[in-house]
């Protein structure tokens, strides 16, 4: 019987629990799944800590690749002993097989490997949606990036570099700042010893950047406002930290009539031919060589936990994978 990470109740990365779980054929839609890999990310932790309630007991991820074993009446576009890759609903991936929706798994070309792909759907197309579809970048414009020796960071940087956008990157050591710094980001700033606003001032020569992408949350809320030019767009895609404080929209207008937005994957790959049209982008970026998808941990499925307690301690850098 396959082997799955799963929690009886929400709290710490005490709560994961190795256990069986009976797999059985797909009905209509769906699909059955043997993973080579599987992804690791922050909406894991806030799934299993309950900033995100599940109902429970549940088995955590979001994130997998392998080989599709059978599938069920109505899908079309995946076959047994195809090569496969997703990052969606509902959780579930921490497991060795699993049945599953059909429609946001994606073929997976020849050229990128299992390991690449439950490293770099989730985090990829989070890249690809803040790049070209929450505010449409071109060459040239100016963006301050949280976290950008994460894993979601350093595709960012590469995308960036390849787009030819300027990207500020912060992170919390020399060591990460220099590794964001290799991957692409313009500039770098080590939040731990320098005052990110005032820096993105001086590199900017006081205007401010066109968005910032924020993935930390409460920590860093108030200097991202501060860090936008004037018509800026805030876009909140995660919250490392804790959960940003309430805003004061008029507070939007006082610093420049600024946007702000929280987008979520989920929604921008609801229907299965725009979840397609970006997962083609990343592979193509992949593929080409201009994205390099770094995995620097890798955890047996039965040492989750262990993983979980590295992310929340960001102790990581790149990507995370479990392997069953």
């Amino acid at each position: 019987m396959p082997k799955a990470i799963q929690i009886p109740a929400h709290g710490g990365p005490e709560q994961m629990q190795l256990v069986d779980i009976p797999v059985g054929d797909p009905g209509p839609g769906e699909i059955r799944i043997r993973h080579h890999a599987c992804g690791l990310n922050f909406i894991d932790v806030y799934q299993r800590s309950g900033m995100y309630p599940m109902p429970l007991p549940a088995v955590l991820g979001m994130e997998g690749a392998g080989m599709v074993e059978t599938v069920g009446e109505g899908v079309s576009h995946l076959q047994a002993g195809d090569r496969a890759a997703y990052a969606s609903n509902p959780p579930g991936s921490y497991c060795e097989a699993r049945v599953m929706p059909a429609a946001q798994v994606c073929k997976l070309p020849d050229a990128v490997s299992f390991e690449q792909g439950a490293a770099m759907m989730l985090q990829g197309l989070t890249v690809q949606y803040l790049f070209k579809r929450t505010t449409p970048l071109k060459a040239g414009d100016t963006v301050l990036f949280h976290a950008a020796a994460g894993g979601v960071g350093l595709i960012a940087c590469q995308w960036a570099r390849a787009m030819g956008i300027e990207l500020i990157g912060t992170a919390g050591s020399d060591e990460k700042c220099a590794l964001a710094k290799s991957y692409g980001a313009t500039h770098v700033i080590n939040y731990r010893t320098q005052d990110f606003v005032a820096e993105v001032k001086r590199l900017t020569g006081g205007a401010g950047v066109r968005a910032v992408m924020d993935s930390v949350g409460k920590d860093t809320w108030e200097g991202s406002l501060d860090s936008l030019r004037p018509l800026g767009i805030m876009i909140s895609f995660g919250a490392a930290s804790g959960p940003v404080p309430p805003l004061d929209v008029a507070s939007l207008g006082k610093r420049g009539s600024l946007h702000v937005t929280r987008p979520t994957l989920f929604t921008h790959v609801a229907q299965r031919e725009t979840c397609q049209d970006m997962a083609d982008d990343l592979f193509q970026m992949v593929a080409s060589g201009q994205i390099e998808i770094r995995i620097d941990q890798r955890f047996p499925l039965a040492d989750a936990a262990e993983a979980h307690r590295a992310l929340e301690a960001r102790k990581t850098t790149g990507a995370t994978i479990l392997l069953p």
